[in-house]
């Protein structure tokens, strides 16, 4: 008890500093206000800078090791940044004695998580569909990937959505749980890519010359590789061609390699078939039918 009241103290360090106060000048009405303002911010602090010293390099240090890509990297800070405002908060509310300020808290974000769930099961599902993502690894910033008719290239990848820009520089945000519910195509996951195109000749042409010619071609394009070497398989007879379909397989794949090459490649077999005089046939309908010149006498007869 100081100047006739009693500072009911929540710890020894509040009741003191509350005193120091008071004697520093302090009206006694507020000085255990003014100290436990002052413990808050110390403990705030305090946890603050040790988790900004402490932990955040330790939590770097077990991502170098673990060998986690820039995509991982990003939201795993993040949620490191939380926990350690998270824990400085709650510290600071016990070194200044508002321990029942923290039980009150503790049930009302009991009551506010449990409403929250319920409004917000999309977001919740998104958020452990990126968890997925970052462990499962299906893409990675920079990939092309395909899903549901869309394609491009990832740009960000968050715990909510991920962001995808098109060839036609179109940014797509989407959903996490949209990539993790279906089926993705990551055409670039792995170092060897292969292309496949359907050439088409005419029946009256050399099916063994033709072959030949599109495996040359193949060999003789720089960005092709000789292994695994250039296939050429019979796959199929149309109404009105034969189909030949070219197998061939390009090193560290990216969306710019897949067009380029593959379209340097087809013009090059296009116009080798031009000089050996192998055609590309195109289809073609014919349409049969006869007209009875008895049943249109009648016809126009019956309009006169």
């Amino acid at each position: 008890m100081f100047g006739g009241v009693l500072l009911q103290g929540n710890g020894a360090g509040l009741d003191g500093l509350a005193r120091a106060l008071f004697d520093a000048g302090v009206p006694e009405a507020y000085a255990a206000d003014v100290a436990s303002a002052i413990l808050f911010l110390v403990g705030f602090l305090g946890v603050y800078t040790i988790g900004r010293i402490v932990v955040l390099p330790l939590v770097g240090t077990l991502m170098d090791r673990r060998g986690l890509d820039k995509h991982a990297r990003i939201p795993l800070r993040k949620i490191t940044n939380f926990a350690i405002i998270f824990a400085a908060i709650g510290f600071a509310f016990a070194f200044a004695g508002f321990g029942n300020i923290l039980t009150a808290l503790a049930t009302i974000g009991a009551a506010a998580t449990l409403a929250i769930g319920f409004a917000m099961q999309d977001v919740i599902a998104n958020f452990v569909a990126g968890v997925f993502i970052f462990t499962d690894k299906p893409f990675r910033i920079g990939d092309w990937i395909e899903w549901d008719g869309y394609s491009g290239i990832v740009e960000d990848i968050s715990l909510r959505v991920t962001r995808v820009r098109t060839f036609d520089n179109e940014l797509l945000t989407v959903p996490n749980s949209q990539l993790t519910n279906g089926v993705i195509k990551n055409p670039v996951a792995k170092d060897q890519l292969r292309l496949q195109f359907l050439f088409g000749i005419g029946y009256d042409d050399d099916i063994d010359k033709a072959t030949e010619i599109i495996v040359e071609e193949a060999e003789q394009h720089d960005g092709i590789m000789d292994d695994p070497e250039p296939t050429v398989r019979l796959t199929e007879l149309g109404d009105s061609s034969v189909g030949l379909k070219s197998r061939i397989w390009i090193d560290n794949p990216s969306r710019a390699d897949f067009v380029r090459t593959r379209g340097e490649y087809v013009q090059a077999v296009k116009e080798r078939f031009d000089e050996e005089g192998i055609d590309i046939p195109y289809p073609n309908r014919t349409i049969g039918g006869s007209l009875d010149v008895a049943q249109l006498s009648e016809v126009v007869t019956a309009d006169d």
